[in-house]
């Protein structure tokens, strides 16, 4: 959602910052990487029940995320390779955040809570993996109520006020599901689409074949006739 109605804004507001750390020599590669470190520490919050700590550093999280692009950009270095990069450092950091979540919860008195951001996990890897693979076969899987910048905001909430922590963790994981099937069910009726046959073609080869048995017939009638005679 975030991603197709305001990251073009939001790619414009943080153009001149990233403009500025360039010229301050800094690398997007070495902002990707305080991104990760990040939200390792940010996990190691969260698993401690340090939770006004954790949003902090979950805001230091996104920060890098949201100006390595801008950098790249800014220094013309933008291509593929950053792409991959920022994509597997992508779903380090969210593991990071899952696996700190599922740290903390383990330690509550249920916990089997612990399953919830394991399952938080898979669907939001889900999620990333269909657009993915469709952008890959030349189809579009955007969109979803919940996508990474969703789940960021809906994660801070939850750690900003501690006592919906869970439930929060809950709303999460039930709308990352429906993001998931939302863009399978997209992607299937592209694929679907691609595979029906024009109907025109068809017509053109039943009007060949027609015209070419019309001229068979009329050939073998000639030669009919020219024996009579």
């Amino acid at each position: 959602m975030f991603d197709g109605n305001f990251r073009t804004g939001f790619e414009k507001s943080v153009a001149p910052v990233g403009a500025g750390l360039h010229k301050a020599g800094v690398s997007p590669d070495a902002i990707t990487a305080v991104g990760v470190a990040m939200a390792a520490a940010c996990a190691v919050a969260i698993g401690l029940g340090q939770f006004p700590v954790a949003v902090l550093l979950l805001l230091l999280t996104g920060l890098p995320d949201a100006l390595d692009g801008a950098v790249a950009k800014a220094g013309g270095t933008a291509g593929s390779r950053g792409a991959y990069l920022d994509s597997v450092s992508d779903r380090l950091s969210d593991g990071l955040l899952f696996a700190g979540a599922g740290w903390y919860l383990a330690g509550t008195d249920n916990p089997r809570m612990a399953l919830l951001p394991f399952a938080l996990y898979i669907a939001a890897s889900l999620v990333s993996y269909q657009r993915a693979k469709a952008e890959s076969l030349g189809f579009d899987a955007k969109g979803g109520i919940m996508e990474r910048a969703e789940r960021f905001i809906a994660l801070g909430f939850g750690l900003l006020f501690s006592s919906l922590f869970v439930a929060v963790l809950w709303v999460m994981l039930a709308l990352t599901v429906l993001t998931a099937i939302t863009r399978f069910h997209k992607v299937w009726l592209q694929a679907t689409a691609e595979r029906v046959v024009p109907a025109k073609p068809r017509a053109r080869t039943r009007r060949r074949q027609s015209r070419s048995a019309s001229n068979v017939r009329a050939r073998s009638s000639s030669r009919t006739s020219s024996r009579r005679r």
